[in-house]
């Protein structure tokens, strides 16, 4: 299952370009900031309408400006991760997570919560409240958040740019576990090198509001090492 995405979009002077398709496992999205990067990712998620084009993900069309269509964010099966965590305040940690959590019934989306937390090796404060974990707490919470929905597509902007270096390495190594274990496709925006080098199957650059593919690692350094 892959996504595909061809759109354009226009908000005031910036104009965004991008043609490319996102096959499964983990491709990273960098740019420098205000190159297109999150905008793109708002597109994908439906929070942001693109002015033409087209993004499927296997034989669904997200949106399709030709037929004048758009699925609703909650029904595109995306999994979201940003800088900023945003778990709900007055909830433990399970709690956060089985609101996101597929199951029928209040058991079985608690169940599925516990088990999420368990592979993102966050169980020993599951119940505590947001108030009380460190950032990268936070973001582990998180990542088990948005996998907890059986997401079809996972999305992550940055989301360990605010931790410091040790806490950037482990969460790295647990998103590429995650990703290998899940098989769906991630798209990983970063403007890190070093995040690039250790988790992309493929790469995307974005400048200027152009996104383009230049497939690997080893492609992508030798691009950006040209002067």
């Amino acid at each position: 299952m892959s996504l595909r995405v061809d759109v354009r979009a226009r908000v005031g002077e910036f104009h965004l370009d991008a043609r490319f398709e996102l096959p499964p496992g983990l491709t990273v999205l960098f740019g420098p900031s205000g190159a297109g990067k999150t905008r793109l990712l708002r597109l994908i998620a439906g929070l942001d309408q693109p002015t033409e084009g087209r993004i499927t993900l296997a034989d669904r069309a997200f949106v399709d400006r030709s037929e004048r269509t758009s699925l609703p964010v909650h029904e595109r099966d995306i999994g979201m991760v940003f800088q900023q965590p945003y778990l709900l305040p007055h909830r433990t940690v399970v709690a956060n997570v089985a609101l996101a959590a597929d199951g029928r019934t209040r058991q079985d989306r608690r169940a599925a919560a516990w088990n999420w937390l368990e592979r993102t090796g966050a169980t020993p404060f599951a119940e505590r409240r947001p108030h009380q974990l460190s950032g990268g707490q936070k973001q582990r919470v998180a990542l088990a958040r948005a996998l907890a929905g059986g997401p079809q597509l996972l999305l992550l902007d940055e989301p360990f740019n605010a931790l410091d270096l040790e806490r950037r390495r482990r969460l790295r190594r647990l998103v590429r576990a995650l990703v290998d274990e899940t098989a769906i496709p991630t798209l990983f925006v970063t403007h890190d090198v070093d995040e690039l080098a250790e988790l992309a199957d493929q790469v995307l650059i974005a400048e200027h509001g152009t996104v383009r593919t230049v497939a690997d690692v080893a492609a992508t350094m030798r691009y950006l090492g040209d002067p």
